[in-house]
């Protein structure tokens, strides 16, 4: 037996119970991808999902890889409406290396695109595999665990990739402030005393919002400013960044702890990966010529 009909027997098995929900699959997918290679790992952490992280991050030892999102069998991966609709688009446009899957079928993306599509098996009175397809399977998910962050060589694709990890950030921060409306935690208390000192009416979202923007601006003055290419993170530009700007440095301050909420942790240091891959202070030099 292949990994991919060993995965599909698990899926058959936990289908044919007549009580699996979307969460009861996910220790399949958990297994199939650490089958894959050495030190390859699907993390699935409840907390980042409830606040609107994708299902799984895989990694492989230390390097993030890319990013599953997994619905249930009977949900088709095409067609998705309403909140489905745009948590596809954010996702599409925030994490390079996705993918969408009902476990039956598969949508690969890359830089925000479907580059291919397959279909292990039909949802038709019970499952039926296609063994025919088991084998491309394996191969795309070989393929999958096998990319590697890619050099950001112009303005326009980093103000794309920036762009995408601050709908992110404000997404996730906006639904983990809302989650702690009643308890006092260091993520309210910086939305209290932003309303108590700035703006007094400022909803979650809008304050959600300006603290993404900010982050990303942070993250690019710092970067503009780095000459150890080799090595970025939110606790590299918290040193990085001028100490003309107390309020980025008190920000800063923050986020490079850490103590950070693991719920926008993640996405964060994602958008210290992206700036890790690009020489902010090169490609400002061609901007605009």
């Amino acid at each position: 037996m292949t990994i991919i009909s060993d995965f599909l027997s698990r899926v058959e098995s936990i289908y044919q119970t007549g009580k699996a929900t979307e969460h009861s699959y996910r220790p399949a997918l958990a297994e199939l991808f650490a089958s894959l290679a050495e030190d390859v790992s699907a993390l699935n952490e409840p907390q980042r999902v409830a606040c609107g992280a994708p299902d799984f991050l895989v990694q492989q030892g230390d390097i993030i890889i890319g990013h599953i999102e997994a619905k249930d069998l009977p949900v088709g991966l095409r067609g998705m409406k309403d909140a489905n609709k745009n948590q596809q688009d954010r996702y599409r446009k925030a994490l390079p290396n996705l993918i969408y899957t009902n476990c039956l079928d598969w949508d690969f993306y890359r830089d925000g695109e479907l580059y291919t599509s397959i279909s292990i098996a039909d949802l038709l009175m019970g499952l039926r595999p296609k063994p025919d397809q088991f084998d491309a399977l394996e191969n795309l998910l070989q393929d999958f665990v096998a990319q590697r962050p890619q050099t950001i060589t112009s303005p326009k694709d980093l103000a794309e990739r920036m762009a995408g990890k601050a709908v992110l950030i404000k997404d996730v921060l906006g639904n983990a402030l809302r989650e702690d409306a009643d308890q006092e935690t260091d993520l309210t208390g910086q939305y209290s005393a932003f309303k108590e000192h700035l703006i007094h009416d400022i909803t979650i979202d809008d304050f959600a919002d300006i603290y993404a923007e900010t982050i990303a601006y942070g993250m690019f003055a710092a970067r503009l400013h780095d000459t150890t290419l080799d090595t970025f993170s939110r606790q590299e530009a918290l040193e990085l960044l001028p100490k003309s700007n107390p309020f980025l440095r008190s920000l800063f301050g923050f986020i490079a702890g850490q103590d950070l909420d693991d719920r926008i942790a993640w996405v964060i240091d994602d958008l210290a990966r992206v700036f890790g891959a690009a020489n902010v202070a090169e490609i400002m030099e061609g901007f605009g010529k």
